[in-house]
């Protein structure tokens, strides 16, 4: 496991592997405002255990990609799911099965539709449909929301503040069905902090927008499509996986039931066994 640099269109994107080149590929997608570093390394390499080859990689204004200052996002979700094909180019991958959490699912599907014939299947988790979803979901949680309108009060060049900032969102996030690991986030969230040069510049997520041509369209996805979803999701609540299995002829949903939005340990068996049979 090795940090490489991913240089296209003027843009720098940090990635890293598991397992052995020329196993079955798959590409790691992960959400808004978080780096590769979100998905755990425990879970990476038990799917390189189970045969794959398995690239993660940092979105722009997050890790040690490239990062633009604080309010400035001269970037789409087209943008974003260009990044992710010239990662699997920088790998040598003509085709790879997707696992997207988050936004990470909403770029999977942009690219599903998009570029078919990059992709094998995909794997949303945590994720919503890339259009209206059809039925009547609750909206993410007001105390997330309220914990994020305070961004603007945290001293984001000061690792103490933003670890502080991180632990309470990883609570706030978290279903009452798992055990709340304080240390766990903690760390993470510290890693996190070390490995970008500007931390709250990974906000500038929050005005994304583009892809307008593929919106409304998920139920055109010709990939299989396997969906894994918290029941107690409070960011993208669990109606939305619901509502993606319900669009996509021959989506299967697996539900964790009492997680959040979250990538849990006490759910490293049940994904790992999941994307595993996925992307046999």
């Amino acid at each position: 496991m090795a940090e490489r640099m991913i240089e296209t269109n003027g843009v720098e994107l940090c990635a890293e592997s598991f397992g052995v080149a020329g196993a079955t590929p798959i590409l790691m997608i992960m959400g808004a405002t978080a780096s590769m570093a979100w998905w755990p390394d425990e879970m990476m390499q038990r799917l390189a255990d189970a045969g794959r080859f398995v690239v993660r990689y940092d979105h722009r204004d997050t890790g040690r990609s490239t990062t633009y200052p604080p309010g400035m996002t001269p970037y789409s979700i087209d943008d974003l799911a260009d990044d992710a094909l010239a990662v699997m180019d920088g790998f040598g991958l003509a085709r790879a099965h997707l696992v997207g959490m988050s936004l990470g699912g909403l770029l999977g599907q942009v690219l599903a539709l998009r570029n078919p014939n990059r992709v094998l299947s995909l794997t949303l988790i945590a994720s919503e449909m890339f259009g209206d979803p059809g039925l009547d979901v609750p909206p993410m949680a007001p105390a997330i929301l309220a914990h994020f309108a305070g961004a603007g009060s945290t001293d984001w060049s000061d690792e103490a503040a933003v670890t502080a900032f991180q632990v309470e969102l990883a609570r706030l996030t978290a279903g009452s069905g798992r055990a709340f690991e304080e240390n766990r986030a903690r760390d993470l969230a510290i890693r996190e902090f070390r490995r970008s040069p500007s931390p709250l510049s990974r906000l500038n997520h929050a005005t994304l927008d583009g892809a307008a041509e593929w919106f409304g369209r998920t139920s055109g996805i010709a990939a299989p499509l396997l969906v894994i979803h918290g029941t107690e999701d409070p960011v993208v609540p669990f109606g939305h996986g619901q509502a993606l299995v319900a669009a996509v002829p021959g989506a299967r949903l697996i539900a964790l039931q009492g997680a959040g939005h979250e990538l849990h340990p006490a759910d490293f068996d049940t994904i790992v066994a999941a994307i595993a049979s996925h992307t046999r």
